[in-house]
């Protein structure tokens, strides 16, 4: 299976490697994790992430993770990725499943690309 990607600020990630797991506040709002394919990554980053400063790329091995992982379409139905299955983690993501975490920062107008360091699976 082909990593997953979730897009965090930097700081959440030091408090994850600090607590041991990362539970991002829509684990206990939604249930779950919010993650994306490679092909969704950059999407979700421009959507969701514009003009954010100091963000960071999880990779994450799937086979790795101790959560439940599920591919389902977006929660939204006016939502144009409605099609498109997404990864979600139900439940914490324990640290030895992100294989890389790195550092993505916007472009000057606000906008992303995906780092190419991503592309590389360790």
């Amino acid at each position: 299976m082909e990593l997953i990607f979730h897009i965090l600020k930097k700081r959440d990630w030091q408090d994850a490697v600090r607590q041991g797991a990362y539970a991002p506040p829509s684990l206990a709002v939604e249930g779950f994790v919010h993650c994306s394919t490679l092909d969704q990554t950059l999407g979700t980053a421009n959507r969701f992430f514009r003009g954010q400063q100091d963000l960071a790329l999880l990779c994450i091995e799937p086979q790795r993770l101790h959560a439940e992982l599920r591919f389902e379409s977006p929660a939204d139905p006016g939502d144009d990725r409605a099609s498109q299955p997404f990864p979600h983690v139900y439940g914490a993501i324990n640290l030895d499943a992100v294989t890389q975490v790195v550092d993505w920062p916007c472009q000057l107008d606000g906008s992303f690309r995906l780092p190419s360091r991503a592309l590389k699976r360790r």
